[in-house]
């Protein structure tokens, strides 16, 4: 399948509602979402075209509706890749998906980023009394709703349908094979178990 037209010609054309739903701000509908997701995955895009796609979690109503074109995002400790800020120094564009436990929809917003360290805004961030040092602030350009026919076909928020997870690597184990550190294997266990619970903020 190499255009459009096949395509279209496979999948059909598409529904005027899917593309008249697509709105240019935060609505409450919108903002009512955002204030409940712990959960969004942040996608950007270096100038060669290389996607890089990290989730971001905290508790609910961590991202801030700044106002209806705009939102935060606050960057916690982590393993300091900073992958995504680096890309949007490159070419600004970001994409979001944010989760609601419970629901089968999703929210997606499209738009322009930038980073940020205005000391108000990250203020108003605080978790266990610390502050992000950076954050990352959306220009809303595409916000919509997506229906929850991925999340019922998976099974996301039915647990007796979750496959078995006995037999799937550690972090640590992953790491130590595809990084090669010059730490053994139980060093590195400690360090990581120490990381989910010491450096969450």
């Amino acid at each position: 399948i190499g255009s459009e037209s096949e395509v279209r010609e496979i999948l059909g054309e598409v529904l005027s509602t899917q593309v008249n739903k697509v709105i240019d701000h935060i609505d409450r509908h919108c903002r009512t979402w955002i204030e409940r997701s712990p959960f969004v995955a942040m996608t950007t895009m270096d100038r060669s075209g290389r996607l890089d796609v990290s989730p971001k979690g905290d508790p609910p109503g961590f991202v801030k509706v700044v106002d209806e074109k705009s939102l935060a995002i606050p960057d916690r400790p982590g393993n300091r890749r900073a992958d995504g800020f680096l890309n949007i120094l490159e070419t600004s564009r970001i994409g979001l998906m944010f989760v609601v436990p419970k629901r089968r929809e999703v929210l997606r917003v499209n738009g322009s980023a930038q980073i940020v360290r205005d000391p108000g805004l990250l203020e108003t961030m605080t978790v266990n009394d610390r502050a992000p040092v950076i954050a990352t602030l959306v220009r809303v350009e595409e916000a919509f709703f997506h229906c929850g026919k991925a999340m019922i076909r998976s099974g996301m928020w039915e647990p007796e349908s979750w496959g078995d997870i006995e037999g799937l690597s550690t972090y640590a184990e992953a790491v130590m094979d595809h990084a090669q550190p010059s730490r053994s294997l139980s060093e590195l266990e400690r360090i990581f178990a120490r990381n989910e619970t010491d450096r969450l903020y």
